[in-house]
């Protein structure tokens, strides 16, 4: 399959790949994020010389002339005094066959709400298993997490590959245990790698320690990849949030017809998935209101008049008729658009440390609507150990299960599998605005 994917995805030079790793604690997550940066040259030569010195005052010693590559990604001096990775770490970096966005997330199982965070808009998550200690409850939460987002694809490093002696027997034992966890979940297309961070075993470079591996480096499966911009986004169903209506504002350009000017109006944001056409017939979707009907005549970008627009780009979209169109309002194929529900099933992640219970009152953030919404009930939980659900009344800090809500104002919710970013939705406190859990809706949503 590996080779496959090297083959069919060459196409691949010079796209935008947004990257996220996961793993548990001190499974190697940062220093293998810093072994990318360094090996690819990606580092600049005052980063490197600002490494070199903390990595001395640390009493670092490596293969690497005593560089503590972890240093690269662990940008926090909290986290620096203690060793550990507690935010979300961006770097942006590129290769002559691709752009990077990666973030670099904790391994703490307190910090899981931060997992979520980076891995809720990546094209692939790299799960990091430490080789001496397989699979752990941590990995399978982030397995979990990984499937819930429906991240494409998920590439498990089976880190400190050394400190195993390189061992085949290992690695293929902990290979079919992802692969089995993997099923169990319901994940599709995982990839095994054995790799050392700290040496550079497979990770950008071919490891001689390891000639009974015949896939991929790290780096190989990262550039040959396909990103979530290569696929469907565009040919999915059009969906459009409107984030701001755009209105005339101060003096008339030179040459612009005044009744023009006074009579303009566009909605503007981002293309959520699919394409827009001049002349496309569309659906307008606002909260509590019935569905209607109208045409493009135009969409604007950069002071540009374009034909069709397509996700993820961000246009102003001007329609036939007036309109009474909002921020939180949905414009979407006519064809294919969501009917409002104010009833939904969803699965979430917890990340507040208070439990939920059945009747709390909250705030979803759909898109870019938010209304309120009463939990009506918390109808199981995933139990991390078997994978399969378990009843429960309550879900706590980084539980992953399933609930009912019930929403002030019918929203154009779809399931998540079918359209990643319509499908997807906050829950937030209503009292300080803190997010509490991040949901997927599911395909057995209740309509009403």
């Amino acid at each position: 399959m590996t080779t496959a994917l090297l083959e069919n995805h060459g196409s691949a030079s010079g796209t935008l790949f947004r990257l996220a790793t996961a793993g548990s604690v001190d499974d190697g997550k940062s220093t293998l994020v810093g072994r990318l940066l360094h090996d690819s040259k990606a580092i600049l030569a005052d980063q490197l010389e600002a490494v070199a010195r903390t990595s001395a005052e640390r009493g670092f010693g490596g293969d690497d002339g005593g560089l503590d590559l972890a240093l690269l990604t662990d940008g926090l001096r909290a986290e620096r005094e203690q060793g550990i990775t507690i935010d979300v770490a961006y770097r942006y970096f590129a290769t002559d066959r691709r752009t990077f966005v990666l973030a670099d997330c904790p391994g703490h199982v307190q910090y899981t709400r931060n997992t979520v965070t980076g891995a809720s808009t990546a094209d692939a998550v790299v799960v990091l298993v430490d080789a001496r200690h397989g699979v752990l409850e941590q990995t399978r939460r982030h397995l979990s997490v990984v499937h819930l987002l429906r991240v494409p694809h998920v590439i498990v490093a089976v880190n400190k590959i050394d400190l195993v002696d390189y061992s085949e027997e290992v690695f293929t034992e902990i290979a079919a245990t992802v692969r089995r966890v993997a099923g169990d979940l319901g994940l599709e297309g995982s990839v095994s790698v054995p790799v050392s961070a700290l040496r550079g075993d497979n990770v950008v470079e071919r490891s001689g320690h390891t000639p009974w591996y015949a896939g991929p480096t790290l780096m190989e499966l990262l550039e040959s990849l396909p990103s979530a911009d290569d696929q469907d986004d565009a040919g999915a169903s059009f969906r459009f949030p409107v984030q701001l209506v755009v209105r005339p504002q101060g003096a008339l350009a030179p040459g612009v017809d005044p009744v023009d000017f006074r009579d303009y109006r566009a909605y503007a944001g981002q293309i959520a998935a699919g394409t827009v056409r001049r002349g496309d017939t569309v659906a307008l979707l606002t909260p509590g209101q019935p569905a209607r009907t109208t045409t493009v005549v135009g969409i604007d970008a950069a002071g540009q008049d374009l034909e069709e627009a397509s996700a993820p780009q961000s246009v102003s979209l001007r329609l036939a008729g007036e309109f009474d169109v909002a921020r939180g309002d949905l414009i979407a194929a006519v064809a294919t658009a969501p009917t409002p529900s104010a009833h939904l099933s969803a699965e979430v992640c917890w990340l507040a440390q208070r439990p939920l219970r059945a009747g709390a009152s909250v705030l979803v953030k759909h898109g870019t609507a938010t209304v309120r919404a009463l939990v009506q009930d918390v109808e199981g939980r995933l139990d991390l150990e078997s994978l399969e659900s378990e009843p429960a009344h309550t879900l706590e800090l980084n539980d992953i299960g399933r609930v009912r809500l019930k929403l002030s104002a019918p929203l154009p919710v779809e399931p998540y599998a079918r359209h990643r970013r319509t499908g997807a939705f906050l829950v937030i406190d209503p009292q300080d605005g803190n997010t509490l859990a991040a949901g997927m809706v599911m395909d057995g949503r209740v309509d009403g």
